[in-house]
C-alpha cells in the first residue's frame, strides 16, 4: 500500500481539541498531518464556552483575538433559582490580576476548530485532509503507520507519533486497547437554539445562566445572535418526541410564557461520565473526548480536551526536539489522568448534582452554601479559579 505522506505527528480529528493540538505542534515547528473523516470541521453546537485559561493558551498561537472577535465576552455568569428568581452573580473580572482574558468567551466550537485547522493548513510543511478516515494503525520500532481511507482509496501515513482526538467513538482508543470506564446518565439532555430575545421575558439575565429547579433545571447560554437552551429530558422518551413541536412548546412556555417559538436547531444528547484507563500506548496517545467524557455543565469538556492537547504537544516537542525520553509521555498521562479524575470528573458530577437536586431541603442547603461562597472574597476567588480552570492547571503542574 502506498505511503500517502510522512510526518512527525499524525493528529486524528479536526475538532477543537485536535485542531488546537495540531496548531500548537505546527507553531513549534513540528511537521503535522491532521486528518478528519468529515468533509469539513463538524458544525457541532455542544460546546460554546472557552474559558480564560484556554484563551491564554490560544493567545500563544495567535488564535485568541480572532475568536474573541467572533464571540461574546461573558465576564459575569449567574446561578439562579427558577422559582424565586434569586441570582447569585460571579464576576470573572476579579481575576484581572491573573489573566488578560477575565471572562468566558461564548463562541461555538466549530469556529475555533475551523480557524485552527486553517492555520495548520496554511503553515509550511503541514498537511490537512478532510474526508479522510482512520481505519487502523500499527507501531514499529521507529514510529507508527496508519491506514486511512480517502475518496474510497486506502493509503498509509507514516509518522513518529499518533494523537487520537477522534471523539467518543475513537478508533485510536480501540487500537491502544483502553477501556472506557464510567456511567451514562439516565436522563437525556435536550438542547435547542432560538433567535428569540429571551432576555425580554426573563429580567436580569447574563450571557451564562445556570438555573436550578427541582422540577426542571435549565441552562441559558447566549452566543452571537442566538440563545442556547438546555433542559433535562426523560430517558425513556424517544428522541423524536423530545425534539417535537409539542415538547418544544411546553419547554418554551415554561421559559417565556408561550410556545410557537422558532428554533434554529434541536438536538438530543446522551450524557456520559467516562475516563479511559490509559491515555498512552507506546507512540500513540488519546486526548479530549477520545480519552474522557463528562456532562457539559460548567463548560469543562472541550476546554479540558484542549488542555490535554496543549500538554501533549509540549511533551512531543520535548521528545522530538530536545531528545527527551518517553518518560515525557508517561508524565503527560500522569498529569492529565489525575486532573481528569480528581477535578474535571468530580466538578462536573457535582455541578450535575447541584442542578438536578429535587429535594427542597437539600436544594436550599446547597443554595445557602453558594451564598456564603459568593459573599466571602477568598472563597469566591477560589471558586472562580476552579470554574475558569486555572486550579486544574495548577494541579497539573504539581504532578511530577
Amino acid at each position: 500500500m502506498a505511503i500517502m505522506n510522512r510526518c512527525e505527528v499524525l493528529v486524528v480529528g479536526a475538532g477543537p481539541v485536535g485542531a488546537t493540538c495540531a496548531a500548537r505542534l505546527a507553531a513549534m515547528g513540528i511537521s503535522v498531518t491532521l486528518i478528519e473523516q468529515e468533509p469539513d470541521c463538524a458544525h457541532d453546537l455542544r460546546a460554546s464556552t472557552i474559558h480564560a485559561s484556554t484563551l491564554e493558551m490560544l493567545d500563544e498561537i495567535d488564535a485568541a483575538e480572532p475568536l474573541i472577535g467572533m464571540g461574546l465576552k461573558a465576564p459575569i455568569y449567574q446561578m439562579r433559582d427558577r422559582r424565586s428568581g434569586e441570582a447569585l452573580r460571579f464576576d470573572l473580572t476579579e481575576l484581572s490580576d491573573l489573566t488578560r482574558f477575565p471572562f468566558r468567551l461564548q463562541c461555538e466550537q466549530h469556529y475555533l476548530a475551523k480557524h485552527l485547522a486553517t492555520k495548520v493548513q496554511e503553515a509550511d510543511g503541514m498537511d490537512v485532509h478532510f474526508g479522510c478516515r482512520l481505519i487502523d494503525a500499527r507501531q514499529n520500532g521507529e514510529g507508527i503507520v496508519a491506514t486511512v481511507e480517502q475518496d474510497g482509496v486506502q493509503r498509509e501515513i507514516a509518522a513518529k507519533f499518533l494523537v487520537g482526538a477522534d471523539g467518543s467513538r475513537s478508533v485510536v482508543r480501540k487500537v491502544i486497547g483502553a477501556e472506557f470506564d464510567g456511567f451514562t446518565y439516565e436522563e437525556k439532555f435536550v438542547s435547542m437554539s432560538t433567535r428569540l430575545e429571551i432576555e425580554k421575558a426573563i429580567p436580569d439575565l447574563d450571557y451564562v445562566n445556570y438555573i436550578s429547579d427541582p422540577d426542571e433545571w435549565l441552562v441559558l447560554l447566549k452566543v452571537p445572535g442566538i440563545w442556547r437552551v438546555l433542559v433535562p429530558g426523560d430517558g425513556d422518551v424517544s428522541d423524536d418526541d423530545l425534539i417535537s413541536d409539542a415538547n418544544a412548546d411546553q419547554i418554551f412556555n415554561r421559559i417565556v410564557g408561550h410556545g410557537n417559538v422558532e428554533t434554529t436547531h434541536r438536538t438530543i444528547y446522551r450524557v456520559h461520565q467516562r475516563v479511559a484507563k490509559k491515555f498512552v500506548e507506546g507512540r500513540m496517545a488519546i486526548i479530549g473526548d477520545a480519552a474522557h467524557l463528562n456532562n457539559p455543565l460548567g463548560g469543562f469538556g472541550m476546554n479540558s480536551g484542549i488542555h490535554d492537547g496543549w500538554n501533549l504537544a509540549e511533551k512531543l516537542w520535548m521528545i522530538l526536539r530536545k531528545d527527551a525520553d518517553f518518560e515525557a509521555l508517561a508524565k503527560f498521562e500522569r498529569q492529565r489522568q489525575a486532573v481528569t479524575r480528581s477535578f474535571i470528573q468530580a466538578q462536573t458530577i457535582e455541578n450535575m448534582e447541584n442542578m438536578g437536586e429535587t429535594d427542597q431541603t437539600a436544594l436550599a442547603a446547597k443554595r445557602e452554601k453558594m451564598r456564603r461562597v459568593q459573599a466571602d472574597p477568598e472563597a469566591r476567588r477560589a471558586y472562580l479559579l476552579r470554574q475558569a480552570m486555572f486550579s486544574s492547571l495548577a494541579q497539573e503542574r504539581e504532578i511530577a
